[in-house]
């Protein structure tokens, strides 16, 4: 991987998506399949390496909301008993590489639209998630972080704000953790289908670190710097579209 066509630019610009997912609470899959696009990894290893980052970026994500008092763990049950059998089923399953992007841009299309803020807002008014609910959510969000290779995060928070199922930052600690579990099982039905994990993966754990510990604990604290926001929104964009059309 570290081979790849200007790989310092991807080197510098990995650190930065990971500080601005963990700020509102993900681990950043998303943005490092988006990176990952743009700079023309192989299909084969994104996945594997996306979960990798997701495991430790949510981790330190989850570790300061979870500290700062946030976690509300019966709203995390609530999807995690689906969602995790679900992410190992999709771990499992190998799809054709232009399907696989096609699908990829999709569910980049949620993380695009909750950087801008255009869904998923803060409620004053909190509901109880029905069971049915939490098992539904959770399995398909979940069978989908297996299969794409994301924690599915960045589609559970705007659904949590939508449905007023939570605050903001309950969200953000709560999807911190479902990120990390679905991270963790898809990675596992990777690995029991045959998927080997590049040595160079953690390289690049270790630089995606540098902005996940940033981002987290400056996320759980005040930090809501939307301009940053901006800029990811834009070069998601920009891997959506090259997803779409290659």
């Amino acid at each position: 991987m570290l081979q790849t066509e200007n790989i310092y630019l991807f080197l510098v610009l990995l650190p930065i998506v990971a500080f601005l997912y963990a700020s509102v609470g993900h681990g950043g899959a998303s943005g490092y399949l988006a990176l990952m696009a743009l700079f023309s990894f192989a299909p084969e290893t994104m996945k594997p390496t996306a979960l990798v980052l997701n495991l430790f970026v949510a981790g330190i994500s989850f570790y300061y909301y979870f500290k700062g008092g946030y976690f509300n763990k019966k709203l995390f049950l609530s999807f995690a008993i689906a969602s995790i059998p679900f992410a190992y089923l999709g771990g499992t399953i190998e799809i054709d590489a232009s399907v696989y992007k096609k699908i990829l841009a999709i569910l980049l299309v949620f993380a695009i639209l909750k950087m801008l803020n255009i869904f998923g807002k803060e409620s004053d008014s909190i509901k109880e998630v029905k069971l049915w609910q939490g098992l539904l959510v959770g399995g398909i969000i979940g069978f989908f972080s297996g299969l794409i290779g994301i924690g599915g995060g960045i589609i559970l928070t705007p659904i949590i704000l939508l449905l007023h199922w939570g605050n903001m930052k309950e969200a953000a600690a709560v999807s911190a953790l479902f990120i990390w579990v679905n991270s963790a099982a898809g990675l596992v039905g990777q690995l029991s289908s045959g998927v080997k994990l590049e040595t160079e993966t953690f390289v690049l754990v270790v630089i995606a670190l540098i902005g996940g510990v940033l981002g987290g604990y400056l996320g759980s604290k005040k930090i809501n710097n939307q301009n940053l926001r901006y800029i990811l929104a834009f070069v998601l964009a920009i891997a959506c579209v090259k997803l779409f059309f290659t």
